[in-house]
């Protein structure tokens, strides 16, 4: 990625940002990506407008530290200073996607206070707290030039808005805009929806971040992608490209396989899926996702990155998943500290993020950090995948299909369900030996899930 397009701000000059909160979208070659910020502050000025592509590097906005404690604190300003008669900031707990809501609707989290467990603050909080704050515009006098003014034929608007608002039927002229200097924001038009339909599309995000248990999967034909030749899929399938001529130019692969029983695994998986809802069952990519993630901490050749001629291993594993993408191609976000995650953590992980990958709702240390990618084209009848590396990494792991095969043990034939998993391992930094001892970790764990 060289450069990017701002496409939505989600904070405005006087907000208080927490590091981790997300303040901006920005639209690359692959996907919206969710920034987020690096410090604690005040929001004191955007430097970059609404649309601009700027390179990467680019200041978006500039952010004022809080006083230190001790420090003699900075004079009031009409800004920060409370209302007369408010009431007192509470503390409350706000994770980040209700911190990211409210940050939408211009809602100040420490003057909400929680209805959920232990006081959290919760979506149906923030958006009460958004509906009573909002002004109601002033109803126009009865006459012919009330009934005669012409609605305005362009409204300060985000993409993502107007692109909601057009697939929803919503007149942009009736919506109040939150975002900065009035801007109507996707949040605006979701909030706009009638109570009927804005159920409807939660209850179709909740579908879809579930639909997919398995990594890689393809786009099914309800989910409708765009056509090959859509400027997305273009753009997409261009900057994939040029990063896989890169790496294949660059990077000296070498490739191994191995043939990985999966009866034990499978076993174990239906024993502990019999005690549990549909919902919350596991599915056999999550254990090899979790396998994959635990052999690459105890092969760290195969986690890290090589950038300035030298290898550096990564104390953490954090495990890229190759997702397609409703409008075609792929993109690899990562899990972070797959390899600490217990199966069930790991499998609401899974779901999360390829919901949000599909949603283009991605966060850019998502985009920017794997350690480690895994493809799995297994849903597609793929018997064996032997991947491109994906720059600066040095090395992906490739999943195929289980099938049940004749398979001799202890002298005796009989048929088993097994998987072939693949290897493409940069020998800048690995050579066979190392790879063959990660795939046979993934296989020495696979004996035993009960201890994944």
């Amino acid at each position: 990625m060289e450069s990017g397009k701002l496409v939505e701000w989600l904070v405005k000059p006087g907000d208080y940002v927490h590091r981790g909160d997300l303040v901006a979208v920005v639209d690359t070659d692959k996907a919206d990506i969710d920034v987020e910020s690096f410090e604690e502050g005040v929001v004191a000025e955007l430097l970059v407008d609404i649309g601009a592509t700027v390179p990467v590097g680019t200041a978006l906005a500039r952010i004022v530290q809080t006083p230190a404690a001790g420090a003699a604190p900075a004079p009031p300003t009409p800004s920060v200073r409370p209302p007369a008669g408010a009431q007192p900031a509470v503390s409350v707990v706000v994770s980040p996607p209700v911190r990211h809501l409210a940050h939408q609707l211009g809602i100040d989290v420490d003057r909400v206070p929680g209805t959920g467990a232990r006081g959290a603050l919760t979506r149906e909080d923030v958006e009460r707290a958004a509906s009573s704050s909002r002004p109601r515009p002033p109803e126009a006098p009865p006459g012919p030039a009330a009934d005669a003014a012409p609605a305005p034929a362009w409204f300060r608007s985000s993409p993502r808005a107007r692109r909601l608002a057009e697939q929803r039927g919503v007149d942009l002229s009736t919506v109040s805009g939150t975002g900065p200097e009035g801007a109507i924001t996707e949040a605006d038009v979701r909030t706009a929806l009638p109570s009927g339909t804005a159920g409807l599309m939660a209850e179709t995000a909740k579908n879809e971040a579930v639909r997919p248990t398995a990594p890689g999967a393809t786009a099914t034909d309800t989910e409708q992608p765009a056509k090959p030749g859509s400027p997305r899929a273009a753009s997409l399938r261009r900057a994939t490209g040029v990063l896989m001529a890169r790496s294949k130019k660059t990077i000296p692969h070498y490739y191994l396989s191995s043939t990985i029983d999966m009866g034990a695994a499978l076993e174990w998986m239906r024993a502990v899926n019999a005690h549990r809802a549909v919902s919350a069952r596991l599915v056999p990519s999550v254990l090899l996702l979790k396998a994959a993630a635990r052999a690459a901490a105890m092969v760290p050749d195969m986690n890290g990155f090589y950038t300035d001629d030298r290898f550096t291993a990564s104390s953490a594993v954090h495990l890229g998943v190759a997702v397609a993408l409703r409008h075609g191609g792929l993109v690899a976000p990562a899990i972070h500290n797959a390899d600490t995650l217990g199966v069930d953590a790991l499998m609401e992980r899974l779901k999360d993020l390829v919901g949000r990958a599909r949603s283009g709702h991605l966060q850019r240390t998502e985009m920017a950090d794997p350690t480690i990618t895994v493809t799995n084209l297994g849903d597609l009848g793929v018997d064996a995948v032997f991947g491109v590396i994906y720059p600066p990494q040095v090395a992906l792991v490739g999943f195929g299909v289980i099938r049940e095969q004749p398979v001799a043990r202890e002298g005796m034939l009989g048929i088993r369900p097994v998987v072939t998993a693949t290897l493409s391992a940069d020998h800048r930094v690995s050579d066979g030996l190392r790879g063959a001892r990660y795939l046979a970790a993934i296989s020495e764990l696979m004996a035993k899930p009960e201890e994944l």
